[in-house]
């Protein structure tokens, strides 16, 4: 899978939420084990949501919808270590008709980890397989945060 265009910085970020490496975290070559990165993105996305005023899927219920990852990649920079306080930055990188896609940055203070790009497809509440269009109180709410 090809790299990003042009690799994360802190200052692309107007959201960051904070992570110790906890020893569960780490593998026996003492670096954080590469899937972590996508539970960090995961939490990332998770208190972004909960910043824009969408916490968990009762956010997302309120506008009628519901989502689901349909992809991912990571740019692996450099290794974060046990005990390693991280800052993950997210943002909505993109919006499309029925799909958004988020960008975190993992970052050892200004030095890029990891970045994580991830899509997400909207679908209609309680159906889980019709997508629908992505709301504009969401692509408000982020435009807001993310200062677009």
């Amino acid at each position: 899978m090809a790299a990003f265009d042009t690799p994360s910085i802190p200052g692309d970020f107007a959201f960051f939420e904070p992570k110790r490496v906890r020893w569960s975290e780490v593998d026996m070559q003492g670096v954080v084990f590469n899937p972590n990165y996508l539970v960090y993105a995961d939490v990332a996305m998770t208190e972004y949501m909960r910043a824009i005023g969408l916490p968990g899927a009762e956010g997302l219920a309120t506008l009628g919808i519901d989502m689901f990852a349909a992809g991912a990649k990571v740019d692996f920079r450099a290794s974060a270590r046990f005990d390693d306080m991280l800052r993950m930055g997210a943002r909505i990188e993109r919006f499309g008709r029925t799909s958004f896609q988020p960008r975190v940055g993992i970052f050892r203070g200004d030095e890029l980890l990891a970045d994580v790009g991830l899509t997400y497809v909207c679908v209609a509440l309680g159906d889980g397989r019709s997508t629908v269009p992505v709301p504009q109180a969401f692509i408000d709410a982020a435009a807001a945060m993310d200062g677009r």
